[in-house]
């Protein structure tokens, strides 16, 4: 079955600009696929990412997975860690699984499958490759001022007006 559906826009494009910083990842090279472990019915482990040159009076980060290409009007989150500490600059592959694998004082918040931890790639078969955008948002406090009981939408919003610069990674994956 295909979807047959034109792909979804750059979901950062329409936010405020600011500056880039770079990210990179061990587990994949924006613009590649993504390996099965990193797939929700295969692995289901977050790619390692690394971060650096993030904007000055960066005070802490939060990382996100966002699916913009999934069949639905609002996309779909697959991962969003909150008050990642300033002085951290990554996160080992598998840091998805709990907020015991995350920095002192990060959390995750709950993502489209309502789940508090990452949520692999897991696009409809026969659809094209999705695209997921793995961004790291540096932050201007140490704190985002949201709970863990909010939606990864509730902290994208919230990012919208707390945002000093993003670091994007995009891997794809298809079935």
């Amino acid at each position: 079955m295909s979807l047959d559906r034109p792909r979804a826009e750059d979901p950062y494009a329409k936010l405020p600009a600011v500056p880039a910083f770079d990210v990179t990842s061990e587990t994949f090279t924006s613009g590649s696929a993504l390996g099965d472990e990193c797939a929700y019915e295969a692995g289901n482990t977050s790619p390692e990412l690394s971060w650096s040159g993030a904007p000055e009076g960066s005070k802490s980060f939060v990382v996100t997975c966002f699916d913009p290409d999934a069949p639905t009007p609002s996309g779909f989150w697959h991962w969003a860690v909150v008050d990642i500490p300033a002085e951290t600059t990554s996160l080992n592959a598998g840091a998805g699984a709990s907020d015991d694998t995350l920095p002192s004082g990060a959390f995750h918040v709950r993502n489209d499958y309502s789940e508090r931890a990452f949520a692999g790639a897991a696009p409809p078969e026969g659809d094209h490759a999705h695209r997921y955008y793995f961004v790291v948002h540096a932050v201007d406090g140490e704190s985002l001022g949201v709970d863990r009981d909010v939606s990864a939408a509730v902290v994208s919003f919230n990012l919208a007006f707390k945002t000093l610069g993003r670091a994007v990674i995009i891997g794809t994956y298809q079935l």
